[in-house]
């Protein structure tokens, strides 16, 4: 048989990592990749940061680069020449050339979503969440031609080899293959006929998967020895990773790793006793994330890097193990989620296989976090006793855990130094009966809302919780505030929130600040709504971490004084730069430039996205407007003032709940005005008013004949008209000018993105991520002279 030259050859990544019960069947759903057809890359998503970011080695190179550094991505899967992503959520695939790394979109939708990606040489399929069934699409490169499954098979599995994919049928647990090597397909299906399956890995001519009582079964070309599974007990291996003529499998007991095929080449001396969390397998090598650190290490006769030998750990940041999901996780919630997903979803710990079907022979425990040896397994009954044990302990010891965090509260035993961090404030709305919505009527007590905080700060120190992103705010005393501050002197006031006023202060260390003020006074209703808006900026700054949000540095609660210091935005807020008296008539402003207006857009958009849809629970700010968007001093926007924010309801189905108005005039959604409703589509409309503000350089409402002392006009009456008749450069803003050519089209979008975002109604409205990948392509459009807007639709998808 002749073998294939490596350059056109790759083998699909396999993974380990299981998300929930729906892709507990699948294979594929990786967060490293292996690319070809050229020098070695090697690509992973990095962990422990906002932005869950693709981060790429080459052989030859020390340094490492970042794909896409502003977006977030769940799987990942190689080939032949390049790579592809499946953005967070779902919605979008990504395939990049891995020689300039310039993405393609091979597929978007906002209603059927992407739950896997798998990558052969050049063929790339995904399964979508399609209502009435898992439907599976497959490309060829960065086109559409490639062999197609079934239109009406439903699969639980899949994964692609050279010129070939196969799945698993959910219906019936056999394996369907197809793809451009019919021959190949053909005789891996026939091979598999008569047996049910998991899940299934494809590599270069062969495929191995689980079947349903816990063995490895492999069918194919067995030229090498790859399809020879040592020491096959049921459940004995949770993943799989196939290269061209060899494989590889973690053991369920200890997670170390055990190859077989490439004619004997392979050598476990290399990795010896270590412990991996996934697997990836090139041509005639594999690479592994370890379960120590999360490091990347390679292996194997094809492993042939000068500078990083065979076991040596690559130089990545830390790589996530699993795709971090905000759904429910069937399995629970892998050990140190929260820091590597870095408080943006959680990571689900991969299902023991053996609850997917009942076994044959008794099945070997997986533990999370195992030793490097392999302890005898235990008899039965001694595995009874050690289970009623650890029930009866887990229980004894969860009470335990409750009793002291009680004690802890209700003693005050949390000492001089308060920490808030990530809980709702009940202030604002309680649950009531009525169909699950939620009234603003009936109050819950500050000190409830405290309770919780300190039982969750609580668990946080005890999961192990980074220092460096704790979910935590500085307490300082109201005399350093003072002394920052200069007394609270008019000269360094510099603006007003949602319940006092902002001043710039400079603290002891010479951090530069802003600290916000709650009015003084009695206790009026004036000072509870202060209290309210207070509880509800620390709460949510305390727990959310994003590069297009203000940080809290801490906090000051002494007497009547509330007070919040933030990190210091350079450059003010966004409404100053539009509209100040002292900017209105400069035209040498940073801010007078097409691209700088359109990339503060994408920021805040990106904000309000992070909200609406990776915060748990969802957000919705409810005072979006171009004042709370302030700039730092390297020009990036972040939405600010959370007083007003409420956290809306996991599913976002079902995401209106009768609340009484608040907001801003002129920038309030007429729909939550007038019905009292709110959804995440009233941050949208007030979205879309600040873009007419950036489209127009008037305010939200202005005098419509200044000179005259006119009415009163809002800026969507005034632009959205005109829009819609064609006449966008009669409403621009004459400080910017009329785009050059390679502009019209990015401001169009910008354009028709505001008049859409501002519809009376909700349902008509895009998503917050329709938003940002609208400006997105905008903002790409600038460098992009081939005029890259023209390449798809634009993004509008209503409720």
């Amino acid at each position: 048989m002749t073998t294939p030259s490596a350059a056109v050859i790759t083998v699909v990544v396999t993974l380990v990592n299981i998300v929930n019960y729906a892709q507990a069947l699948d294979g594929s759903a990786t967060t490293l990749a292996v690319v070809y057809g050229g020098p070695t890359t090697i690509c992973g998503i990095v962990a422990n940061q906002s932005i869950h970011r693709i981060q790429c080695w080459r052989e030859g190179e020390l340094t490492s680069t970042s794909i896409s550094p502003d977006v977030s991505f769940s799987f990942i899967a190689g080939g032949v020449g390049g790579f592809t992503a499946v953005r967070k959520g779902g919605s979008t695939l990504l395939y990049w050339n891995s020689t300039t790394y310039i993405p393609k979109r091979l597929y978007f939708s906002y209603s059927t979503l992407l739950t896997t990606v798998t990558m052969g040489d050049t063929q790339i399929c995904a399964i979508t969440n399609h209502t009435t069934q898992n439907a599976t699409t497959c490309w060829r490169g960065d086109s559409y031609s490639a062999q197609q499954p079934n239109g009406s098979a439903q699969f639980t599995s899949i994964s692609s080899g050279f010129g070939f994919s196969c799945g698993v049928l959910k219906s019936s647990n056999r394996v369907v293959c197809w793809g451009n090597n019919s021959s190949i397909a053909s005789d891996i299906q026939s091979a598999f006929a008569n047996e049910t399956m998991v899940n299934i890995f494809a590599g270069g001519r062969h495929a191995c998967g689980m079947n349903t009582t816990g063995f490895v079964i492999c069918k194919g070309d067995n030229n090498n020895g790859q399809l020879n599974v040592p020491s096959n007990l049921a459940y004995e291996y949770f993943g799989l990773a196939l290269g061209l003529n060899h494989t590889c499998g973690i053991r369920s007991m200890n997670h170390t790793v055990v190859c077989w095929g490439g004619n004997g080449e392979f050598s476990s001396n290399v990795i010896g006793a270590v412990s991996f969390e996934s697997v990836v397998a090139g041509v005639n090598f594999t690479c592994g994330l370890t379960t120590s650190n999360f490091s990347v290490v390679c292996w194997g006769p094809g492993w042939s890097s000068s500078l990083y030998p065979q076991g040596a750990a690559l130089p990545f940041p830390m790589i996530l193990p699993g795709p971090c999901v905000q759904s429910n996780c069937t399995c629970g919630i892998y050990p140190q989620s929260q820091n590597l997903c870095f408080g943006n979803g959680n990571i689900c710990r991969p299902c023991d296989f053996s609850i997917l079907a009942p076994p044959t022979s008794p099945p070997q425990v997986r533990q999370p976090l195992p030793p490097a040896v392999v302890p005898s397994p235990p008899s039965r009954r001694l595995r009874r006793g050690l289970l009623a044990f650890a029930v009866v302990g887990s229980v004894g010891g969860f009470a335990g855990i409750c009793a002291f965090i009680y004690f802890l509260w209700a003693a005050g035993c949390f000492g001089k130094k308060k920490v808030h961090n990530s809980v709702q404030p009940t202030i604002t709305a309680t649950t009531t009966s009525n169909g699950g919505q939620v009234s603003s009527s009936s109050p819950v007590s500050r000190s409830s809302t405290l309770r919780r905080q300190g039982s969750r700060l609580m668990r946080r120190q005890r999961s192990g919780t980074s220092s460096k992103h704790a979910d935590r705010a500085e307490e300082f005393l109201f005399s350093d505030l003072v002394a920052a501050t200069n007394n609270f002197s008019l000269e360094n006031k510099i603006g007003a929130g949602s319940f006092g006023v902002v001043y710039k202060g400079k603290l002891p260390d010479g951090r530069e600040v802003a600290i916000k003020r709650g009015e003084t006074g009695p206790r009026t209703k004036k000072f509870q709504e202060k209290e309210s808006a207070f509880d509800s900026e620390l709460a949510f700054l305390s727990r959310l971490h994003h590069k297009h949000l203000v940080r809290l540095v801490g906090y000051c609660e002494e007497r009547d004084e509330r007070l919040l210091v933030y990190e210091y935005m350079k450059n003010g807020a966004l409404f100053d730069h539009l509209h100040d008296k002292n900017n209105v008539e400069k035209s040498n402003s940073i801010v007078n430039s097409w691209k700088i207006r359109i990339k503060i857009a994408l920021d805040a958009a990106r904000g309000i996205e992070y909200l609406h849809n990776y915060a748990v629970p969802p957000i919705i700010h409810r005072d979006i407007k171009s004042s709370n968007i302030l700039i730092d001093a390297n020009w990036i926007a972040r939405v600010s003032d959370f007083g007003l924010s409420l956290m809306g309801p996991e599913s976002h189905r079902d995401y209106s709940r009768p609340m009484k108005a608040a907001g801003t005039v002129g920038y309030i959604d007429p729909e939550y005005y007038g019905l009292n409703v709110l959804t995440a589509k009233s941050d949208v409309y007030g979205l879309g008013v600040v873009l007419l503000e950036l489209l127009t350089g008037k305010r939200a409402i202005f005098k419509s004949e200044e000179e005259n002392g006119g009415a009163p006009m809002s800026v969507v009456d005034f632009a959205v008209p005109a829009i819609m008749a064609g006449e966008l450069t009669k409403i621009l803003d004459n400080r910017v000018g009329t785009p050059e050519p390679n502009e019209v089209e990015a401001v169009e979008l910008v354009a028709y993105t505001a008049m859409h975002c501002v519809h009376l109604e909700g349902k008509d409205r895009p998503t917050m991520s329709d938003i940002v990948s609208n400006l997105e392509r905008a903002l790409a459009a600038f460098d992009d002279s081939h005029g890259s807007i023209s390449s798809g639709p634009i993004s509008f998808v209503s409720d």
